[in-house]
This record gives C-alpha cells, structure tokens and sequence, in this order.
C-alpha cells in the first residue's frame, strides 16, 4: 500500500486499500499466540475426550419398506399405493424412530431395567429416559443407491445392540401391519355409519313425495315421470298443438287457391278450375262443349246459317256453355264455403290449445314441489347406493391377502469391532478445527481491534505523516550512551522534525499523546538528549504538572521548579538544573497548589516561554494527555511545534483522531507523528527502519 503526503494540514489522496497474502501472514505472526493456545486447547481436548470415551459396538438390521398394495384385484379394482413421494423414506425414517415404537422395544426387551443396572442405578430407567437413550444409540438411514433403511444401533454390549437392531425391525413391521388394519376397518365403519345416516335421509325424503303425491292427486301416471313435462298436459297440449298447425296450412291453402280464382275472368276459369279444384260434372260439360263446337264446325262447312240443322246444334251449344257457366259459380261457391270453415275450425282448434296451456302452467306450478322432492330422492338414492357398493367392496378388499410391506432382508448381528469412538479421525478433526478456530479468532480480534498497526493505517486515518518510529523496550539515552542502537530511531526523528519545521525560528517544542502511558515523556526526553548530543543548547521543561516523571530519568529534585517560577516565588536561574550532558539542561515542574491549576494558561506562562526561545536553540515541553487535561492543549497552543505520540496497538483509531483535532483546533503545529512502542522483530512492516543498524 502507498500513500501519498502533502503538506500537515492539508487533505491527503489516499487510494484504495488492497489486502496482500503477506497482511494475512503479518496477522498470524503477530497473533500467533492465540493462534497456538486455542489450536493446543482444543486438540487436547478433543483427544483426552476420544480416550475418556466407553468404547462402543454397532450392529445393522436391513430392511425393505414398500407401500402398501394387495396381491389380486379386489372389487374396486386395483389398489395401488400413492403417486411418487419424495419424502415417504424420510418419512419412515421418522416412525421408525418415534415414540410408540421404542417404547414398545425398551419394554419388550427390558432395557430401562438392563441399563438402570449397568449404571448401578437402585431403579429401573422411567420410559422417557429409557427412550431417550435409546434415541441417542440409534441411527437410521437410507443404503446407498438403494430403498432399503439401515437401522443401526450402538452399544457397549454388542449382543445388546444386534438384538435392539432385530427388535426395532420386528416392532415396526407389527406397527405398520396393525396401523394398516386399524385404517381399513375404521374406514369401513366410517362408510356403514355413512350409509345410515343416507338411509335414513331417503326413507325420510320417500314419505315426504309419498305425502305431496297425495296431497296434489297425482296419478301413477304422472308420477312415473322424471319431471313436470311427463304429465297429461303437455301430451295433449302437443296434439292440440300439432292439429292447429295441420289446420292452419290447411286454410292457408285454399285461402290462397280462392283468392287467385276470384280474381279470374270466365275464360280462365274455365282452364284453372279442372287443374285447381278438378270437378267431374265440369269436366263433363266442358267436354260436351268441345264436341259441340266441333260438329258445329263440321256442319257450318255443308250449310248455311239458316239450316234446322245448324240451329238446333247451336242451341245445344248454348245449353252447355249455360251448364259450365253455372258449374263454375257452383264450385266458386263451394271454395268459398270450406275457406270459412277451416278458419272456423282453426279458431276452435287454437281456443283448444291456449286452454290446454293455461292448464299445463297451473299444473306445472302445483306440482313443482313434487318433483323437486322427487329429484332430491333420487339423488339420495344414488348416493346411498354407491357407498352400499362401496362398502361391500372394502370389506371383501379387507380379506384378500397382502403382502408383507416391510421385509427383513439383512438381520442385525454382533460387531466384531468396536466402532467408536474413532480416535484418528477424532484426534486429525481436533487439530483440524483447532487450527480454524485459533486463525478464525485471531482475525476476529484483529477485525475488532481498531488500534494502530501501521505507518499506512494512522497516515490514512489521521491525514499527517509519521516522521519517527521508536521500537519497544527504549529506556533513557543518557544511561544508555550515544551509541545505543536504539538512539538512531531518536535521529531519524531528529532530522524529520529539522526538515518539517517551515522556520528556523521555530524552536518550541511539546510531544503531546491521546491517552496515558503512550510513552510521551520517554520520546521528549530522548529526543531532547539526541538534539543535546548534537551540540545545541537544548532546555527541557517538565510541564505535566500532575504527573511529573522526568526529573526521575535524571535523578534529579523536584522540589522547586515550573510552578515556583510561574508564581514569582523564585527566578528561571534557581529552577533550572543542570545535567550530566553539558548541552542539556532541565526544568523540574515543582509542587502544583490546588489553587493554581490554570497556572499554564498566565502571562506568566507566555513570558517564560519568551525568555527561554532567545535562550537555548530548542526549547521541550512535556505534557499530560491531551483528551484528559487541559494542559496539553494550552502547551500545543503556545509551543511552536506539536509532535502527536502514538502507541502501537494500545488505544483505539477515534481516540488517536480525536486527539489530533483538539491539537489543530488549539491552533497548534503538528508536524507529524510518532509511532511508539514497535515490535521491530514480531513485525515486518517495521523491520526495515531498524534492520539496518
């Protein structure tokens, strides 16, 4: 990971974060003490708890489960079992286990008597203990690639477990057979009680028809109909129906053949009528009139006019044409007559047919309750019948022979070898998931701590670069002499803090932290013997005017100092002190009155710091923690450069970011950080500011 710095107090780009392998590894390295006692812990146990173990047998009865079905066709045809059912086996996995079946096993074969005296126990085992334990010895499950179940047992007796094996089959293959028997004889009792009450239902329904037939006077007849149109009425209203219709075409037709002959002339009647209406005596006279006219004819040819011959002809032509005139008005007349008598017999005939419907309709409304009633029967009827049926067929159903549903097909016996516990496999699982758990805790914890690990880590978190890292275990630099290896992480700072001061001028200092014991003091004072060796005239003043420490790192006193001189009670040369280092001096803090706590915050304060810059080339200020005195942030304000010491992995991000804002909102001059406290051999990311020397 990179980061990219700008000036302090100016919005850092930082990019995205990607986790490396070598994050993961850092994270067991510096975690594998959790790692190792969780993975020890666990594997331990897991191994004294496989050899505490009683060893146990195992014995396997296999069974073969099938649904139920009958060997020949019973009367209402072939009885099959239900459809494909995907959990019917996991569902005789769980008969095969319940209650009513163990229970049974543990009181046929005395088990809660057995076990109570293996234990030493003064009773016997209460059923629901018996059961339990029995529960807990035994495993049911399906044989691979096949239907068959496996009902496996296990006990430290491995006779005991092949005859619980064997017992659990024979219990369950008895309690399938009386289950399947209950079922189909309660169903038939089902079915007879159903028919009684159907029964009872049709002879109520039966006296009800009985009593509406008598009440309306409905014939046999009648009654022998499925419905109100099988009456009397509706029979003759058809014929009456059917009669009106014949004589309607009738009157159409001759009222029709009337009215076209009327409207003819003689000459046309004389050729419709023998066509139209054929009458034999007008066939006659028309026949007569053609002879005559043709020995008229004849005659005309070999006399004259006023023959006797040719006259007398005329005259019997004369006489026929009078015969056809009056045959012609006779069969018009005729005509005429029969046209009013069909309208007079189709106005009775319909009279006869509006009656008969108006009867019909009166009749149909009477007897509508009948006939419902009667439907009602007979749907009654239909329904008793069929369940009639149905019970002759179950009952001969229920003696026709069926197969067994459950077939022992391998009986349990003995083990040979006991089968638990299984100490390879439990010792390599307690190593296995031992290790899981220690990794999975170590990076849990790692997950919740959000302290500081790395230089990336705070310079992303709190936007300022990191300008010294100090490694663990760093004691006073004047004990332990300028060629201490610890005393080049002290320079590294040194030249840091030299090359991020903007202005030489700058020469007031505080190291400021977040919380107590971040190892502040320490790294001033270090930082002040390194600047001393380096030949300039350096000043430390002890500040943390409740906590003083560092006239203990001296073995000096601190009986007058800071305090005595802030409250005018001695002058800056009686309260600073010399050291064994020539170029350093000190300033104790002095004892602190109860009424002075804001002594820091005076003109007094301000006009010390003053006196002390033109004085020495630079000037350090120990401070108590910023987020619980005030003091810190007076010292930020007023010193020219701010340093923020952080501890790794002690205290949490917020607290860290925290404490860098109250420094910038002071208004003080944080040029960077120092981390403090580095394992520079547990951790990698580290090493390289210290591998070298």
């Amino acid at each position: 990971m990179e980061t990219n710095k700008t000036e302090p107090g100016k919005i850092f780009n930082t990019p995205e974060i990607k986790l490396h392998f070598l994050d993961y590894w850092r994270i067991i390295r510096i975690r594998k003490t959790i790692i190792l006692a969780v993975f020890l812990l666990v594997s331990l146990t897991a191994t004294l708890i496989t050899f505490i173990l009683p060893e146990a047998f195992s014995s396997t009865a296999v069974i073969s489960v099938e649904k139920d079905s009958q060997d020949v066709e019973g009367l209402g045809g072939r009885t099959y079992g239900p459809g494909f059912d995907p959990y019917w086996l996991q569902t005789e996995f769980e008969k095969i286990q319940s209650k009513p079946v163990l229970n049974l096993v543990v009181s046929n074969l005395k088990l809660g008597h057995i076990w109570a005296e293996r234990a030493k126990q003064p009773n016997d085992y209460p059923p629901q203990v018996s059961y339990a334990i029995l529960k807990s010895q035994l495993d049911v499950r399906q044989s691979r690639n096949t239907s068959l179940i496996e009902i496996t047992v296990f006990s430290e007796d491995k006779t005991e477990a092949a005859s619980i094996a064997n017992e659990i089959a024979k219990v369950y293959a008895e309690s399938r057979y009386l289950r399947r028997m209950k079922l189909t004889l309660d169903g038939i009792e089902g079915l007879k009680t159903e028919w009684i009450g159907k029964d009872e239902k049709v002879r109520a329904k039966q006296r009800e028809v009985d009593d509406i037939k008598d009440r309306l006077k409905i014939s046999d007849l009648d009654a022998a109909g499925t419905g109100a149109g099988s009456t009397l009425e509706p029979e003759t209203l058809r014929r009456l129906m059917a009669n009106l219709i014949e004589g309607q075409a009738q009157f159409e037709n001759i009222n029709t053949l009337y009215t076209k002959l009327k409207g003819m002339d003689r000459a046309d009647l004389k050729k419709a009528l023998p066509v139209a209406y054929p009458d034999t005596r007008l066939s006659e006279h028309l026949q007569n009139e053609t002879a005559t006219k043709q020995k008229l004819a004849d005659l005309s040819v070999i006399y004259s006019p006023e023959h006797p011959e040719i006259k007398r002809v005329t005259k019997i032509l004369e006489e026929v044409t009078k015969q056809i005139s009056e045959d012609i008005d006779g069969i018009m007349l005729g005509i005429d007559t029969r046209v009013a008598s069909k309208k007079a017999e189709v106005n009775t005939v319909q009279k006869g047919v509006d009656d008969a419907r108006d009867i019909d309709i009166k009749k149909s409304i009477e007897r509508r309750p009948y006939y419902l009633a009667k439907r009602d029967l007979e749907g009654l009827q239909v329904i008793r019948e069929r369940l009639n049926m149905q019970i002759t067929a179950q009952e001969v159903d229920a003696k026709i022979k069926r197969s067994a549903s459950v077939e022992v097909v391998n009986p349990a016996e003995p083990g040979l070898h006991p089968v638990k516990p299984k100490r390879t496999l439990n010792i390599a699982l307690g190593v296995i998931v031992g290790l899981i758990i220690g990794v999975a805790l170590a990076f849990f914890i790692e997950y919740l701590d959000t302290s500081v690990k790395t230089i990336d880590d705070v310079e992303r978190a709190l936007q300022a670069p990191v300008l010294g890292v100090i490694p663990q275990n760093v004691g006073s630099l004047l004990d332990e002499g300028p060629e201490s290896p610890h005393a080049e992480a002290y320079r590294v700072l040194r030249t840091n803090v030299l090359f991020s001061r903007k202005d030489p001028k700058l020469n007031t200092m505080t190291i400021v932290s977040g919380g107590a014991g971040e190892g502040k003091t320490t790294t001033l004072f270090n930082l002040a013997v390194v600047f001393a060796q380096n030949g300039q005239r350096v000043l430390v003043v002890d500040s943390d005017l409740r906590r003083p420490s560092i006239h203990k790192l001296l073995k000096l006193s601190n009986a007058i100092g800071l305090t005595n001189l802030l409250l005018k009670q001695n002058t800056l040369e009686e309260v600073i002190q010399t050291t064994g280092l020539p170029t350093l001096d000190f300033m104790p803090s002095g004892k602190l009155p109860s009424s002075s706590m804001g002594i820091l915050s005076s003109v007094q304060m301000k006009e010390m710091i003053r006196d002390v810059k033109r004085r020495y080339d630079f000037v350090f200020f120990d401070s108590p923690p910023i987020m619980g005195v005030s003091d810190a942030s007076i010292l930020s304000s007023e010193a020219d450069m701010v340093l923020q010491v952080i501890q790794y992995r002690r205290y949490p991000q917020p607290m860290t970011i925290r404490a860098k804002q109250m420094i910038e909102k002071v208004g003080g001059n944080l040029l960077g950080l120092v981390l403090n406290n580095i394992n520079m051999a547990q951790d990698e990311n580290y090493y390289y500011y210290s591998g070298y020397y």
